[in-house]
């Protein structure tokens, strides 16, 4: 095979790049080309929050040692947040007792970023315990909460 005309470009940046991982790992990212890493470190280092660093469990926590969701979605792929692949009684429990927040991006360009209460978020939060009830128990995949209902609800954070 032959390399694309654009490696030594890419070669070029390689040490931006991993000067970037170099911020990321402090902030307990290990690689901000997975799960949006390099989107969670920004909103990271402008909220100030501090990543919890778990798979499981709440994303951050503020320096008063309240814990939050965090959110971030491309609007020009989808106009909704994704939230959990196995929505289920317990996550919703846990979503129940922490603050969101949620980042707008336009590809890697952040747009806005939003705070919200738990309690803002309750008519989703019963909505899917209601549908897993019905369900049989079902745990539901990755149920959506709308960009505009964010915009509409949430409280803007200047950054």
């Amino acid at each position: 095979m032959k390399a694309h005309p654009d490696k030594a470009r890419l070669e070029r940046l390689r040490p931006a790049i991993r000067e970037l991982q170099d911020l990321a790992t402090k902030h307990g990212i290990n690689d901000i080309f997975q799960d949006n890493g390099g989107k969670l470190l920004q909103v990271l280092i402008l909220t100030g929050l501090r990543c919890l660093g778990k798979r499981e469990g709440n994303d951050a926590v503020d320096e008063h040692g309240n814990e939050y969701e965090l959110k971030s979605v491309n609007t020009l792929l989808t106009k909704s947040f994704s939230t959990h692949h196995h929505m289920n009684p317990t996550i919703i429990r846990k979503y129940r007792q922490v603050g969101w927040v949620f980042a707008i991006y336009e590809g890697i360009e952040l747009k806005a970023l939003y705070r919200m209460a738990a309690e803002q978020l309750d008519p989703y939060f019963t909505k899917w315990e209601c549908k897993w009830h019905e369900s049989g128990g079902k745990d539901i995949n990755n149920p959506k909460i709308p960009v505009r209902f964010v915009v509409e609800n949430g409280k803007p954070i200047p950054f």
